[in-house]
């Protein structure tokens, strides 16, 4: 009995051993990798690879530009895929077609990789399906792709973020990208902040010298646009629509009559002597007139300026010390979301009710309500009243970069654990719940003049854009944090886009000799970083850059003093070191998101960290001084001798 056993123990392990080859091929395929996360997936046995005969095929016109998209985007420096349409696709090609679905919605659509992948949707879903392909091409192996059913739709139609363009200029270039980046992600809202002001305890409590600044071009209020950076209308139009053809909607947002400084400045009638010159005066019959023409240069016309669905009015933060001021204000808040309307455009706004509360009627209908802090609109109150509710709660959402308050980078893994859009606050409302339309986050550059890039904001808000844009369009979490956070760190900006400058770790560039008016094809380096070369200095021009790319230069003779520096975002921060003629040095670079170090001979010469600064009572200020590193180009008048370039990517 006991030989038998042996025997039969002996044949069984033989039959697994064989069969386990075999076990491993016909395993099906796990659920794809991808932000956010696919709703559901049947996996199938196998891998579908594309070709030099793959062609993306339309069967639709309406799905053209997805199918550009995708063949674009999907071609790397090996294969290119054409685009046809048609509706006859090979085995190896990717077929969309034009398929309206009411479970799905305008976002859902299906994935069949199989014989071919096919693709169901209208023009919006398809172009989330592009980017699903994309992000399963990234994290896997660029053109395999697994065999299996998708099967996607969002959980809220709103997921986005707020971008405070009044307080800092933020190019109109980046932004473009931004949405890109957004597209990805399957973000779908962009809200423009287009004006606001600092605050006066930064400038010696005087509001005349109080920073403010309004962002779009005005040619019916000459001197009102910022002079420090501006958008064209024709531009800003431009780009609200070039957004919505990539499935992004631009909300711009004028607000009033709270962080209104820059209309006081232009109109120091306008302001308010009791609540402070940011605060328009109510009381004062030009304030609507004014508000009203302000907003009709924008909204007037059969091709408007603000050419998307919504426009957000503000309405945030104003005084309610007074219920006269109260009702003025409710009124105000009234006839602007009328005003709007009146341009076929819904309205949106900040939740400010539960601290106006009064008696003055305010519309509700179609009306879309940010709630951003409870005190300010009690979120059970307003869904009741039927505002339809965008939750960015300011505890869990706020970026305010280096200001010391709220997050300079947001709680990633609080908000994966335990954030939704149906938490506003400290209430929690049912999931999906059709009242409230999705969330978002919100970037506030309240501290003027700290230093702050847009390569740190772009820093600190690639991490929040994944997290949220996971947890609106998928609530159920699928992975454990620790992992997810793993597999969020192989997925980049978006196809062609590095802002970041990230690369993997470990040399990245290499020059004997960096000659002068040389370009490169790496644009920056990101944090962190390390760059160190030889130099025999030669007599520098003052200004004279070894290295630059769009938004930042390094010199070897700084502008102003001569010595080593660099400025970015119109920011010029110098070292305590100056190069000789004639002599000979070798110099390393260090950068992090916090501070930038400069070594000369291996010595550490000093670290530009945040430098603390104080205004009059004593406020603290902080002076971000970091670099993503330029590596583009060098100035044709360059004439030190560099040598033995060593561009570096470290370990985070």
């Amino acid at each position: 009995m006991r030989q038998f056993f042996h025997i039969r123990m002996l044949c069984l392990l033989a039959l697994a051993i064989a069969v386990q080859p075999l076990a491993a091929q016909t395993a099906t395929n796990p659920r794809p990798f991808t932000i956010p996360a696919i709703h559901q997936w049947q996996g199938a046995v196998g891998k579908l690879t594309l070709t030099s005969e793959s062609r993306v095929i339309y069967a639709d016109a309406r799905l053209r530009p997805a199918a550009e998209m995708l063949a674009r985007d999907l071609s790397d420096g090996t294969l290119r895929l054409s685009v046809a349409e048609g509706c006859k696709a090979s085995p190896s090609d990717i077929l969309l077609v034009y398929k309206p679905q009411r479970r799905l919605g305008e976002e859902g659509y299906t994935i069949d990789i199989g014989k071919g992948i096919r693709i169901e949707a209208t023009e919006r879903g398809a172009i989330h399906a592009v980017q699903t392909l994309l992000q399963i091409a990234e994290g896997g192996e660029s053109l395999a792709f697994p065999k299996g059913k998708i099967t996607d739709r969002p959980d809220y139609p709103l997921r986005g973020l707020m971008m405070d363009c009044g307080r800092k200029y933020i190019p109109l270039d980046y932004l473009q990208r931004l949405v890109r980046t957004m597209a990805y992600y399957k973000m779908n809202t962009l809200c423009i902040h287009l004006n606001d002001n600092g605050f006066p305890a930064y400038f010696h409590e005087n509001w005349d010298e109080t920073y403010s600044a309004f962002r779009l071009e005005s040619e019916r209020f000459p001197g009102l646009t910022a002079e420090d950076g501006s958008y064209s209308k024709a531009a800003f139009r431009q780009f609200i629509l070039d957004a919505a053809a990539l499935g992004v909607e631009i909300i711009p947002e004028i607000d009033v009559p709270a962080h209104s400084l820059a209309f006081s400045h232009y109109r120091p009638s306008l302001g308010s002597q009791e609540f402070g010159m940011d605060h328009l005066e109510l009381s004062n019959p030009e304030v609507i007139p004014f508000i009203d023409s302000v907003f009709a240069e924008y909204l007037e016309g059969p091709e408007p300026v603000f050419a998307g669905r919504r426009v957000h009015i503000g309405t945030d933060e104003y005084s309610n010390s007074r219920q006269e001021t109260v009702e003025q204000f409710r009124a105000l808040t009234d006839h602007l979301i009328h005003t709007v309307e009146g341009y076929g455009k819904q309205a949106a706004l900040w939740g400010a009710l539960t601290h106006a509360k009064g008696n003055t009627p305010v519309k509700v209908d179609d009306v879309l309500m940010f709630c951003w802090y409870n005190g300010y609109a009690e979120p059970d109150s307003m869904r009741s009243l039927g505002y339809q509710l965008v939750s960015i709660p300011d505890g869990m959402t706020y970026i305010v970069p280096a200001a010391g308050y709220y997050y300079d980078y947001l709680n990633i893994p609080h908000l994966y654990r335990h954030w939704t859009p149906a938490q506003i606050g400290n209430k929690r409302f049912a999931e999906r719940d059709p009242q409230i339309e999705g969330g978002m986050f919100a970037v506030w550059n309240d501290i003027i003049g700290n230093g702050i890039a847009v390569a740190d904001i772009h820093h600190r808000l690639f991490p929040a854009l994944q997290v949220i844009a996971e947890k609106t369009w998928a609530t159920d979490t699928l992975r454990t944090c620790d992992e997810w956070q793993r597999l969020a760190a192989t997925l980049g900006e978006a196809p062609g886009l590095n802002d970041l400058g990230r690369y993997p770790v470990g040399t990245v560039l290499q020059a004997a000799v960096v000659a002068p008016a040389s370009q490169r094809n790496i644009p920056c380096i990101g944090w962190p970083y390390r760059v160190s070369f030889d130099v025999e200095a030669g007599a520098e021009v003052r200004g004279t850059a070894l290295f630059r790319d769009a938004e930042s230069e390094f010199y070897l003779s700084d502008p102003v003093s001569g010595r080593l520096g660099f400025v970015r975002d119109g920011y010029l921060f110098t070292f305590r070191h100056a190069l000789r003629q004639g002599a000979k040095e070798h110099i390393a670079i260090e950068g992090d998101n916090r501070e930038t170090r400069l070594y000369i001979d291996g010595r550490l010469v000093e670290t530009l960290g945040p430098d603390t600064r104080l205004y009059p009572k004593n406020k603290p200020f902080r002076l971000i001084r970091t670099l993503r590193f330029p590596l583009q180009r060098t100035d044709a008048t360059l004439r030190s001798r560099v040598t033995n370039l060593q561009v570096e990517s470290l370990r985070e």
